[in-house]
């Protein structure tokens, strides 16, 4: 049981990865965004639904197993848990302007995923505050601010250098 949990809060093992777990983390949200945009197409509402179902998943484990993440990690926010990365990945992916073809698709997720960093490890308001949160939703809630930040930064700059739609 433990191993299947530890998994799961380690995003499928990104957060063992060496330098920049988080990283890994969000880029491998990005990899199940661009698998499902290469599955279906740019159907805007089943990939909104699978990032949604992604953000739902990493909240629930995060706050299920804040507590014992922690302790089996030893710190309150432990790099190895990467599923917190994936839940504010997913927000930061949810109905991104996606434009024409691969390159204009790989353009967008790109720009989600680096804006997404960045707001992760600035943490603006309130994002840094709501680390400070008990357990799992400390872990998780910065997270979630930061998909919200990078979505909205994402959405405006993509709309209007590129005139997407």
């Amino acid at each position: 049981m433990n191993f299947l949990r530890k998994l799961f809060v380690t995003g499928l093992g990104t957060g063992y990865l060496p330098i920049a777990p988080g990283t890994w983390g969000s880029a491998a949200a990005c990899g199940l965004f661009a698998l499902v945009l290469w599955l279906v197409g740019a159907d805007g509402w089943v990939l909104a639904g699978v990032m949604a179902g992604v953000v739902v998943v990493g909240c629930a484990g995060c706050v299920a197993w804040g507590s014992w993440m922690q302790q089996a990690f030893k710190r309150k926010d432990p790099s190895q848990c990467t599923l917190d990365e994936w839940a504010g990945q997913a927000i930061a992916l949810i109905h991104i302007p996606l434009g024409v073809g691969w390159s204009q698709h790989a353009l967008a997720i790109a720009s989600a995923f680096v804006v997404f960093r960045v707001m992760d490890i600035l943490k603006p308001p309130p994002a840094r505050q709501a680390e400070m949160l008990p357990d799992g939703i400390g872990v998780v809630a910065d997270d979630l601010i930061a998909g919200v930040y990078a979505n909205i930064l994402v959405q405006f700059a993509l709309r209007l250098t590129l005139n997407m739609a």
